[in-house]
């Protein structure tokens, strides 16, 4: 149907002004009914909904520059692997296999709150979405990274253990901290840059993964025939640490004008876009 998207008791209109969170929020539902999301995964949707909140439900000039650095890393990479756990397939599964094809990067299967029903699902998922290849799915063939206790320390022997980047959204503080004593490079998604997660990665994009994906699609796009020596002076400029600070000055930013004006979320991408126009 044309211009609603079909939900629980009936349809959204796309011009309910909560229609896109609300959209994100039922295909979240609609992955826990499915098995592809945890109950943990839920309440881990709505605090990223309300960081989504303080950066304006926009992605920010710092958050581009982070994706322009992940890209020209997704590049330059030898064995590259996209981690997905159960929120990201739920969420944007098809634009997943959209950058693996760009990247050549391989889907790993990767799930704190482990089941293999979950892991079937997920499959599915992905499957539906147009992959063709998806490491993790046999827990006989897989080997266990140091460092990590949990479930998600068991890793692909073709895929993560001997991948040289990860890309990791919305992951565990944990597993990014051994991936990263493991060697790894890590690009990770997360909209609290606050989170260990955040701090730990050498690349962390702040922004709504369903907006992130896309543009970071669009940018490997562009930067495809690029020389390997542009590649890595994009991602030599880049310094996450910086990054992360700029982060925290746009959210500090937002909630003094938000404070200011006196005005609530509603209001709030217009206050946002006034801000840019200011500098």
């Amino acid at each position: 149907m044309t211009g609603k998207a079909k939900i629980e008791n009936g349809f959204l209109p796309e011009d309910h002004p909560r229609y896109v969170s609300l959209k994100i929020r039922h295909d979240i539902i609609k992955g826990f009914e499915d098995n592809v999301v945890a109950k943990a995964g839920l309440i881990a949707h709505g605090r990223g909904e309300a960081f989504d909140y303080f950066v304006g439900e926009q992605t920010s000039q710092p958050a581009k520059e982070a994706i322009r650095a992940a890209a020209a890393s997704l590049l330059l990479a030898n064995h590259p692997v996209i981690s997905v756990n159960g929120n990201v397939a739920a969420l944007v599964a098809r634009e997943l296999v959209d950058l693996s094809r760009l990247t050549n990067a391989v889907l790993e299967v990767n799930l704190f709150y482990h089941t293999e029903a979950r892991v079937i699902a997920i499959k599915n998922y992905l499957i539906g979405a147009g992959a063709k290849e998806i490491l993790g799915l046999n827990p006989d063939d897989q080997i266990s990274i140091p460092e990590l206790s949990s479930l998600r320390r068991h890793v692909d022997p073709k895929g993560i253990y001997i991948a040289d980047l990860v890309l990791v959204p919305l992951e565990d503080g944990d597993r990014t901290e051994a991936l990263k004593k493991f060697g790894k490079k890590v690009i990770a998604i997360d909209l609290n840059p606050l989170s260990r997660t955040a701090q730990w990665a050498d690349i962390t994009i702040v922004d709504n993964i369903i907006r992130c994906i896309p543009l970071l699609i669009q940018e490997v796009s562009s930067l495809k025939g690029k020389s390997i020596e542009k590649l890595k002076e994009i991602v030599n400029k880049f310094n996450n640490k910086e990054n992360l600070g700029k982060m925290i000055k746009v959210i500090a930013d937002f909630l003094n004008n938000l404070a200011k004006k006196g005005i609530f979320i509603p209001e709030a991408a217009s206050i946002f876009a006034e801000m840019k126009e200011d500098g």
